[in-house]
């Protein structure tokens, strides 16, 4: 028997068969090509499926779940995508229904932070805790919550937004139409608009990049490799904002460890990790940070695979 997992995003969709270890049989990447015809799309992801399967010497009938990470919002009990920024026309898609008619096999869905986080958890930097709190910023702010040994959903399935922590009053405005939210000052897209507005045309960053309008945070984290000032100064400051929303987070979780992907991956510890962790340390409780650990993400370029399998594996078992 095997699994089927499913990372469908924005710009990216990966296919990956499972052996329920851990294991990846084989998997596919392609960009998301969406035709405006939400089932006609589905069906043409059943066929890739169907396709890899084959490939991993999978035969018709074996196949015991399929998992599924896309980005909110989503009705993980319906099984349904409820028109999610990053996939324009899917309206009230019962993404788990169509999934599950098309292969023969049942189909379960979460929120794409929340499948980060179990892989992370299961097979990543999470290993052997019981309480972990996963970070991600790529476009906005993701996070997932594994508290006392399972994934924390919330009474909506909402729960872990933490990218709109509110954390400056009357901020920087929010993509959720707020203003002052984490994801204002540590998203992706968000310190991206800050820096092509801020960065000098003859500076380091904007040089690095080929221009100021092609700047980005990875241009910003090579530039303060190097000791340039302005680069130096906007790391300070993603830093400082999201030391602010873990101490946030730990009073209200004590979590053992969290787990930082994406632009701390990046930075590393010198840039990133460690003043962190300094300032974690100076603003909360000792009790709180006495043992807490605060991590890189160990998956990388595996991630994606192993977060939709981890929802078929996790799911599955719960079903």
């Amino acid at each position: 028997m095997a699994e089927l997992g499913i990372d469908l995003g924005g710009t990216k969709l990966v296919l990956a068969v499972g052996n329920g270890q851990g294991h990846v049989l084989a998997q596919r990447r392609r960009p998301t090509e969406l035709s405006g015809n939400p089932r006609a799309d589905v069906e043409q992801i059943a066929e890739e499926a169907r396709s890899l399967l084959s490939e991993a010497g999978v035969e018709a009938g074996a196949l015991r779940a399929i998992g599924i990470a896309a980005p909110g919002p989503l009705d993980p009990v319906r099984g349904a995508l409820c028109q999610p920024p990053n996939l324009p026309g899917w309206d009230d898609v019962p993404l788990c229904d169509w999934l599950a008619e098309l292969l023969g096999a049942p189909a379960y869905l979460e929120n794409d932070a929340n499948a980060a986080a179990l892989a992370e958890w299961r097979y990543g930097a999470g290993r052997g805790c019981r309480d972990m709190v996963y970070l991600t910023m790529s476009t906005g702010v993701g996070a997932g919550l594994v508290l006392d040994g399972r994934l924390h959903r919330g009474s909506t399935g909402t729960a872990g937004e933490v990218g709109h922590l509110p954390i400056e009053w009357n901020g920087d405005p929010c993509s959720c139409g707020r203003r002052g939210c984490l994801e204002a000052y540590v998203g992706g897209a968000a310190w991206t608009r800050r820096l092509r507005r801020l960065a000098s045309p003859d500076g380091r960053v904007a040089r690095l990049a080929g221009g100021g309008e092609k700047v980005t945070p990875v241009h910003v984290i090579e530039a303060a490799r190097e000791g340039d000032a302005f680069a130096s100064a906007e790391l300070e400051r993603f830093n400082d904002y999201l030391a602010r929303g873990i101490v946030a987070l730990l009073f209200v979780l004590a979590p053992e460890r969290i787990v930082l992907g994406t632009i701390p991956t990046a930075a590393g510890d010198a840039l990133c990790l460690d003043p962190v962790r300094r300032q974690v340390r100076e603003r909360a409780w000792p009790i709180l940070t006495r043992d807490l650990e605060i991590v890189a993400a160990g998956l990388g370029e595996r991630g994606p695979a192993l977060a939709a399998l981890s929802v078929a594996w996790e799911l599955h078992a719960e079903a």
